[in-house]
């Protein structure tokens, strides 16, 4: 089966996000004053070719762990669905 996978990566809630600030001080300059706390993060939408949901998750998971995620500065979430 095939199964969509969403990731989305963003950084600690813990830490500073200076592109997010930027965006905010933007957004806040341009006349969106009632807009505030952005984060910035990023998005990543793959197929995936398995048997069954839950393997699909654990291979987005295997695949966030060792590459796609740097788990110091970012978390991420995985949502499945099928194609």
């Amino acid at each position: 089966m095939n199964f969509l996978v969403n990731i989305n990566i963003m950084p600690l809630k813990a830490l500073l996000d200076p592109q997010g600030k930027a965006v905010q001080s933007s957004l806040n300059g341009i006349g969106f004053e009632q807009i505030n706390q952005v984060r910035v993060g990023k998005r990543i939408q793959m197929e995936v070719s398995c048997a069954n949901e839950a393997e699909a998750g654990n291979i987005a998971k295997e695949a966030c762990e060792k590459l796609l995620c740097n788990k110091v500065m970012e978390y991420y979430e995985i949502e499945v669905t099928v194609c």
